[in-house]
């Protein structure tokens, strides 16, 4: 269990190490500026030992490999002065420790009996190293930017492929959507309102603890659990009316309760340098009831008739009807698949009740209302339809040509980004202990004329 958590915790912090044990830690590589210690190498040799069971025997040497590769992009990107601003760093911190958050219940306790450091020591512990990953993507990023490919390259990949290896494709689907969210009626809006007022009340006239008052009060799960933090965020990354309030504060002002579509927030300035504050909050929101809930689904019921009847399509029902708050409402109601960035799911990959829900659709048909919670845990109901169904088959460039010409760039592009870093690897000065003089993976960093091991 205690291998897994550790698993865990690498594999969404990149791997570091405390600053106490460097003393006694080895140093295994130079890449320009750029140290690599052997803790580094050892914790990632555990994390893919933990991701993968058995691994072969010169995984070692191939992640030496990645991690100076790794190094040589982080050196390269601070010599083009590429930027990584700090609330960049704080916000993918933020959403790393949510998913670990998630996997243990959202209990910081838990976190603590683990990794035997608080939430707030891990976050300082991780954040050099999270922005060198960022840097690392960026500059790989802007090596391959211009990579473009050409039909003619797309068929050449494609027939490369021996005819008994090409991919099988499983049955796929496109669905489109409309989402509602139920509205809070007027007595609910008070009553969360008459709350806010009452916790800004405690909090200035009768000096309660505005950190603690979030971590029990809240309605933000996020930051309720960091005492209402949101870290550094630069402008325009606050809805308007949020925003507009947050940068009219002094530093440790407390506002007035601010009214937003997330519901009613007591704001507090930390601090502010330039463009960019620190804030922190409480968020209260009123109760969905289930007559809100009804008016919902009734309401949807309506847009489905009016679809149904061709009074309205469906894409201009999206634009008058879904929030704007998912994203398929900027893709004409397409949901969009996070694992392969297209717009085609295999069943397996749908949530639940939209894979039910189809299963038993035509082609072109419109569900009926389904409830559901979304992304950002909220009530919410949608109309679902059913846009397309590809049957199991072989690769072909005519059923498949998206997908081929993904995988052909990205073969371009990884053929270009090794023939950057051996060009690079020529003009960087590297050192490599000599424990690893057996490493093949590791020869083309060895031949580098500033590496004078044995």
């Amino acid at each position: 269990m205690k291998k897994v958590s550790l698993g865990i915790l690498l594999l969404f912090m990149v791997s570091s190490t405390v600053v106490a044990q460097e003393v006694l830690d080895k140093i295994i590589a130079v890449v320009g500026e750029e140290i690599l210690l052997k803790s580094e190498l050892e914790e990632n040799v555990a994390l893919a030992e933990s991701q993968s069971g058995v691994l072969p025997e010169n995984a070692e040497c191939l992640i030496l490999n990645q991690l100076l590769s790794q190094k040589l992009l982080v050196n390269q990107a601070k010599l083009d002065s590429i930027l990584v601003l700090d609330e960049e760093v704080e916000g993918q911190m933020n959403a790393r420790f949510e998913q670990i958050l998630v996997m243990m219940n959202n209990d910081p306790k838990q976190f603590l009996d683990y990794y035997g450091m608080t939430i707030t020591e891990a976050r300082e512990k991780f954040r050099s190293d999270m922005k060198d990953q960022l840097l690392a993507q960026r500059m790989q990023q802007s090596v391959v930017s211009d990579i473009t490919i050409t039909p003619a390259e797309v068929i050449e990949f494609f027939n490369k492929i021996p005819k008994d290896s090409l991919p099988y494709f499983n049955a796929e689907v496109e669905v489109g959507e409309i989402v509602f969210y139920p509205k809070p009626n007027e007595e609910e809006r008070k009553k969360a309102k008459d709350r806010a007022l009452e916790l800004r009340t405690m909090i200035v006239e009768q000096g309660a603890n505005f950190s603690e008052l979030a971590k029990s009060s809240s309605h933000d799960p996020s930051s309720g659990r960091l005492g209402g933090d949101l870290g550094w965020q630069k402008r325009g990354q606050f809805v308007p009316e949020f925003e507009a309030t947050a940068y009219t504060l002094e530093k440790g002002e407390i506002s007035e309760v601010v009214e937003t579509e997330y519901g009613y927030h007591i704001i507090q300035l930390l601090e502010r340098l330039g463009n960019r504050i620190h804030t922190r909050h409480i968020l209260i929101q009123p109760r969905i009831t289930q007559d809100d809930m009804d008016k919902a689904k009734e309401k949807l019921s309506e847009v489905r008739s009016l679809i149904l009847s061709d009074s309205i399509s469906f894409s201009r029902a999206v634009k008058d009807y879904s929030s704007e708050k998912v994203q398929s409402y900027f893709n004409d109601g397409l949901m969009m698949n996070p694992a392969t960035g297209t717009t085609f799911f295999e069943t397996s990959e749908l949530d639940v009740d939209v894979y039910f829900t189809i299963d038993t659709m035509s082609l072109g048909s419109v569900s009926e209302p389904i409830e559901y919670v979304s992304e950002r845990r909220e009530a919410a109901f949608r109309l679902v339809k059913l846009v397309s169904i590809t049957e199991p088959h072989k690769a072909s460039v005519k059923e498949d040509y998206s997908k081929i010409k993904t995988a052909a760039i990205e073969e371009k592009k990884a053929l270009y980004t090794i023939d950057w870093v051996e060009e690079k690897i020529a003009n960087t000065y590297i050192k490599i202990d000599g424990d690893y003089m057996g490493c093949e993976a590791v020869e083309p960093w060895m031949k580098n004329k500033n590496n004078s091991n044995p």
